[in-house]
């Protein structure tokens, strides 16, 4: 009987044995299924997933923290979480945003809202946003708006700085009138370098997306930041650090890739019959988009859309979130926030992204005429690198202090400048005739 029962035990826990081993083999199959959905895509048609999906990056030759930004924030909580969360959530009206507009009297705002006039031409010259939307588009910061930021906030007292600004090296400075910053200190220069020039190279495009920066430098006996000073000490900021901070917007909410950006579209482009069925508020976004997609190429920001279509590898449904680094309005005017991947460090690991920065280029052959006309003319004069040090080192008395692009990176811009302005050229010359 002994026996019997041995043998019976023996029995059930082979059989228990073949059960782990059956099931161990089906995940292990199902996994090696998932891995290769994620890293063989089709590559048909143009949209960001079948307009050809880049081979995925390879993280172990990532020698930079900045990789780890193209990882959904729940699983990057020691970088800070969503950027700029605070201005997601905290609904009182800054002081310092009061100002902040858009183009145009009440009336002009109501047709922002209304359905697109019958005839009205969406695009015009085959490629081009319509003058009539151009003149409805939100006036954002302006030249004279962003400057008068920039001369109260150079000249005002920092009285309270708190974490609210992405990573725990940034904070949230509230100015002695009540208006706040965002103070960006950068793992390294090079971050508050790329934010800074970046800034001023959407100044230079006519971009006006982008909130108004100053920079600052840290000092123990300096009045801006003397009531701060044991802040200052506690954070572990460097004494002499120049920091930036650019002025913090209340009231904004997440912006979720529209749907002809997204992997099941075939992209923007000018022959959409949708374009024909959106209000002008939505037509209103796509243009501020298009602009986005130039600007981001330009300074090869990886840590906005770029990154979104890095991540459909692992999350199919990314496009239906939040995008990394935009808010809007409550008018609908975007915000461009959160730029210091750009240019700098962009430019230096750009082996690595580019050839996502070329995939969401391709998406779109609809451009702001405006933008085209100022890309056309850097093309033309190929005097990028002087029209933006002169404007830098006019504009910012810190110039000097943080310095600025390398003739290398200073190349790269232009080379960038002089390919998307054949590919707006290529566009004109599919669509221009239709």
């Amino acid at each position: 009987m002994r026996a019997v029962s041995a043998n019976l035990f023996a029995l059930l826990f082979l059989c228990a044995l073949a059960s782990v081993f059956y099931v161990w083999s089906a995940l292990e199959s199902r996994l090696e299924r998932h891995k290769r959905r994620f890293f063989s895509v089709p590559g048909t048609g143009g949209s960001l997933l079948h307009q050809g999906l880049p081979d995925p990056v390879d993280l172990s030759e990532a020698k930079t923290f900045r990789v780890l930004l193209a990882v959904p924030a729940a699983q990057r909580p020691h970088l800070g979480g969503r950027l700029e969360a605070h201005n997601l959530t905290d609904h009182t009206a800054s002081a310092g945003s009061r100002d902040y507009h858009v183009n145009g009297d009440n009336k002009r705002s109501a047709r922002r809202e209304g359905p697109v006039k019958l005839g009205s031409p969406v695009v015009e010259d085959g490629v081009f946003w319509s003058d009539w939307l151009e003149d409805l588009i939100p006036a954002g910061f302006t030249e004279e708006y962003a400057r008068t930021w920039r001369e109260r906030a150079r000249a005002s007292r920092i009285v309270k700085l708190e974490p609210g600004c992405g990573r725990i090296s940034n904070q949230l400075a509230t100015f002695a009138d009540g208006t706040k910053a965002c103070v960006r200190y950068g793992i390294n220069a090079d971050q508050v370098q790329g934010e800074t020039l970046t800034y001023y190279l959407a100044s230079l495009l006519g971009i006006t997306n982008v909130p108004p920066l100053i920079l600052s430098q840290l000092s123990g006996d300096g009045e801006q930041w003397a009531a701060v000073r044991t802040r200052i000490g506690g954070l572990l900021w460097s004494d002499r650090a120049v920091v930036s901070l650019t002025e913090w917007v209340s009231n904004l909410t997440g912006v979720v890739t529209p749907a002809p950006l997204r992997q099941e579209s075939n992209g923007l482009h000018p022959v959409l019959d949708e374009l024909h069925n959106k209000t002008t508020g939505e037509l209103l976004e796509l243009m501020q988009w298009t602009d986005l997609i130039v600007f981001d190429y330009l300074t090869a920001n990886f840590d906005r859309l770029v990154s979104n279509l890095f991540s459909l590898q692992w999350d199919s449904r990314v496009m239906e979130r939040d995008t990394n680094n935009l808010l809007k309005t409550p008018r609908g005017d975007l915000v461009f926030i959160d730029n210091e991947a750009g240019l700098v460090h962009g430019f230096r690991v750009l082996n690595m992204w580019e050839k996502y920065h070329n995939t969401v280029l391709g998406s779109v052959c609809v451009f702001r005429k405006s933008t085209a006309r100022r890309v056309a003319e850097l093309h033309r004069r190929r005097d990028s690198r002087q029209r933006l040090l002169e404007l830098y080192r006019d504009s910012e008395p810190l110039s000097v202090e943080l310095g600025f692009l390398s003739d290398e990176h200073a190349g790269v811009l232009q080379d960038r400048i002089d390919t998307l302005h054949k590919h707006i050229s290529h566009c004109k010359g599919k669509y221009g005739q239709l």
